[in-house]
Formats: structure tokens, C-alpha cells, sequence
């Protein structure tokens, strides 16, 4: 992967966050950590997957609220909904795939609130009413707030990822735009793959 746009975090989407953490917890032998409240009614606990990226379980801030983010207002079970890739200048990235015939979306600000109160800041692109499983990562920048993978998260460790399409020419062009890497095979339908090395062995989110 190009130095300018690395793997950031995975996002696991699911519809009771307690819940599908403890089945992860269980499934895995690791405990994720909780990672805090987002302005947009959501929250997270985050496993790492090595020094640079994490793996970010997402779902509502109250049980029965169903905010309009990575499907949560109409999933009804958990999935591997997107990935997103990290650089350090998100303008020139997006203006590069805009220049390569890709729209990554807009350049939003975003934030969330750890359990000891400390506000952490980042930028990422966004569309409107982005896919219900996103094969093409969104861009994100931390800027200067220090990375969640390098705060001490247990770690898992990320063995193989990849995704399945109907039509992966299109999946791959945009792919390219961004200098992302990922395996994008023909399948029935879009879909994320991700193979974890854990202490019960290895498992297989998707």
C-alpha cells in the first residue's frame, strides 16, 4: 500500500453494541476496549491489529436508537461494513482521486469522547447515504490527535482481508484512485472478509 494511504481500521457494524462485544470477547479470548461516544448517537470498543491499525466495533449509544451510519438504521445483524485507510493530508488525497476518476466523497469533521474524557479530533470523507457493505475504504486524517492503535488496545492479529463483488472492475478502479490495496474477487454480492488470528484460534468476521 502506497505510504500516503495505509490501513486504518476495519468497522464492524452491529445493532447492540454490549451485546455483539461480549459475543466477541467469547468468540475471540480478547476483550475490546472501550473506545467512546461519537456526536452522532453512536459508540465503539476497538481491538488493535498491530502498531498502526484497529479494528472498531460500532453500533447505537442507547439500545433502540437506530442512527444513519454504516446501516445502522436497518441492520439487524452484525457485519464487516467498511474499511478506511489513513493518510496524512486528506485534501491531496481526495483531489488526486477526484483527478483519477474517483469522488471519495466529502471532507467532514468528526469527534468522540473517551470514558476518561479526553476529545479526540480526525477528518474522513463521506457520502450522504454511503453502501450498506463498502468495499472502497473512506479516507481518514487524524491530524494531530494521536492514533487509537497506539493507546495500549489488546491486540488480535489481521491475518488476510479481502472482498467479493458482482462487478469488481469498478470496485478495483476506485481502489486504485485512492492507492488502496485490497483482493476484490466476482461474487454474488458485496461483501468484507476479514481472518483474525486470536488466542481461540482463527476466526473469520465478514
Amino acid at each position: 500500500m502506497n505510504p500516503m494511504t495505509q490501513l486504518d481500521h476495519l468497522v464492524y457494524a452491529v445493532p447492540d453494541l454490549v451485546a455483539a462485544t461480549e459475543e466477541f470477547a467469547k468468540l475471540t479470548g480478547v476483550t475490546p476496549v472501550q473506545g467512546g461516544r461519537h456526536p452522532v448517537g453512536t459508540a465503539n470498543y476497538l481491538v488493535g491489529l498491530g502498531p498502526a491499525a484497529y479494528l472498531e466495533i460500532i453500533g447505537p449509544d442507547e439500545p433502540g436508537s437506530r442512527p444513519p451510519v454504516f446501516g445502522l438504521d436497518r441492520l439487524t445483524e452484525p457485519r464487516l461494513a467498511a474499511w478506511a485507510v489513513r493518510t496524512g493530508d486528506i485534501d491531496r488525497q481526495v483531489r488526486l482521486a477526484r483527478e483519477r476518476g474517483h469522488d471519495p466523497g466529502e471532507v467532514v469533521p468528526l469527534s468522540r469522547r473517551k470514558p476518561d474524557g479526553t476529545l479526540l479530533e480526525w477528518r474522513l470523507t463521506r457520502w450522504p447515504d454511503p453502501e450498506p457493505i463498502a468495499l472502497v475504504p473512506f479516507l481518514i486524517d487524524w491530524g494531530a490527535t494521536a492514533h487509537p492503535a497506539a493507546s495500549g488496545l489488546p491486540r488480535l492479529e489481521l491475518v488476510s482481508f479481502r472482498g467479493t463483488h458482482p462487478e469488481p472492475g469498478p470496485v478495483r478502479a476506485a481502489l486504485a484512485a485512492l492507492e488502496a490495496e485490497l483482493e476484490v474477487a466476482e461474487g454474488p454480492q458485496p461483501a468484507l472478509e476479514a481472518r483474525l488470528l486470536t488466542p481461540n484460534g482463527l476466526i473469520r468476521l465478514s
